[in-house]
């Protein structure tokens, strides 16, 4: 173990009494938190790693009856064999083209007027401006809040509700839309209900466009991210001065449906433009894991995508004294490259920890690092560890920690042994 770990952590020098130690550079994981794919888990095989779900749900099947919330009866959706173990992202509907109205039976007996249409294979848009349901909307997103601002599996929310598929649009029927001050007060019950969830809204446009916080979901992507009209996504997002909001807020969605194989493939280089303007973190529900392919080239560029999708966080230095004693401080200095084109959302712990030759972990040290500030680009880390094991030799590991899981998840783009979780990065003495 020692030998092969001493290939793995390569020590450039010792330097008044400090080790500097350059982890060699690999491709980070594709599975990794809160980033990459996510897919449906009923549209057929998935067959790319893939970290989070997407569950789309009706109004109607959340709330049968007014006041009677069945969130558990929806989460059990959650535990198919394809959604075990991941994330998720979700979105509430009302009106889904083709399918039965999410409008629940007792809003639509208080009189909520419902409009017949036919395009997209049709349906029943109701009244989105209508007092009745505007106060019953309010309602439903404080009692999702209330079950889901604190709950660890949730990754992200979409705003829905509102318009076909709860996009924000009812396009070609804009008459059917609601008003911009009904997408206000929806904004502000979500922002009320979920204080500490990373929220995405359709459209940088009207209230939306003026806060600082939301974040945005391009539901077709690449081809009409940047595509010079002045209706694209971001030509949206610039005309409100919004250019700026990934940095603090999620920004991803769908590609365009069953088309991965043309941006996957020939126009690939577009995607990867359209990336790196839209600084998207996840692709999903539809998105290339859910083709077959057997091209070499697909899998390459599904595995280049996904590693510059979100954050990509790769160690470059660790600088620590090459002598450690029980219980005396002793400062460690980490340098960091996120390579990706987006940050990490969520404070997640980042600690440290010592295990010993069988690899247990025996001290964790809590840091007060921000995850969330390891913005795209080069920065480090400084902070004072006093560890009180027993004397003698240790492998000294970070980890970043999931709460759902409470176990380090987050993997660096680095040639490193893993262990549980936890990244392993040197080795230390403590005398006493």
């Amino acid at each position: 173990m020692i030998a092969s770990l001493c290939l793995l952590l390569p020590i450039e020098e010792t330097l008044a009494a400090d080790l500097v130690i350059q982890p060699l550079a690999k491709a980070g994981p594709l599975d990794n938190p809160l980033k990459g794919w996510c897919p449906y888990t009923d549209a057929g095989e998935i067959h790319q790693p893939y970290s989070m779900v997407f569950q789309y749900i009706s109004w109607r099947e959340l709330e049968p009856v007014k006041g009677d919330y069945r969130f558990e009866e929806w989460e059990k959706a959650w535990d198919v064999k394809a959604a075990q173990g991941k994330h998720i992202i979700f979105r509430v509907y009302v009106d889904y083209p083709s399918l039965p109205s999410g409008l629940p039976d007792w809003l639509r007996k208080t009189g909520v007027k419902e409009t017949a249409y036919t395009e997209h294979g049709g349906g029943q848009s109701p009244d989105y401006d209508d007092p009745r349901m505007i106060a019953a909307m309010e309602k439903l997103i404080g009692a999702l809040g209330k079950r889901y601002n604190k709950h660890p599996r949730i990754a992200f929310i979409q705003l829905g509700l509102l318009g076909f598929w709860g996009e924000w649009h009812t396009w070609p029927r804009e008459k059917l839309y609601a008003s911009p001050e009904t997408e206000q007060r929806i904004i502000q019950a979500y922002r009320k209900a979920f204080p500490d969830k990373s929220l995405m809204v359709r459209y940088a446009s009207n209230f939306a466009g003026q806060q600082e916080w939301i974040g945005f979901h391009d539901d077709m992507f690449p081809q009409d991210t940047d595509n010079g009209e002045d209706w694209s996504f971001l030509a949206g997002v610039r005309k409100s001065n919004r250019t700026e909001n990934w940095k603090v807020a999620v920004v991803g969605g769908e590609m365009v449906p069953n088309k991965a194989r043309q941006w996957i493939g020939k126009d690939f280089d577009t995607t990867l433009t359209m990336l790196s303007r839209s600084h998207f973190t996840w692709i999903g529900p539809y998105c290339p894991a859910l083709e077959k392919s057997k091209s070499e080239q697909y899998s390459k560029n599904c595995e280049e995508l996904i590693q510059k999708m979100g954050y990509e966080f790769q160690i470059t230095r660790l600088i620590h004294p090459a002598q450690l004693k029980a219980n005396q401080a002793a400062q460690f200095t980490l340098e960091v490259k996120n390579q990706g084109v987006a940050p990490f959302y969520y404070p997640w712990s980042i600690e440290w920890a010592l295990l010993d030759n069988q690899g247990k972990v025996v001290e964790i040290q809590e840091t007060d690092w921000d995850l969330r500030s390891w913005q795209p680009g080069s920065f480090s880390e400084k902070s004072d560890f006093t560890f009180s094991s027993p004397p003698g030799s240790y492998e000294l590991a970070i980890g970043i920690r999931d709460p759902w899981q409470d176990r380090p998840a987050i993997r660096f783009a680095n040639d490193l042994p893993v262990n549980d979780g936890w990244t392993i990065i040197s080795k230390v003495t403590l005398a006493d």
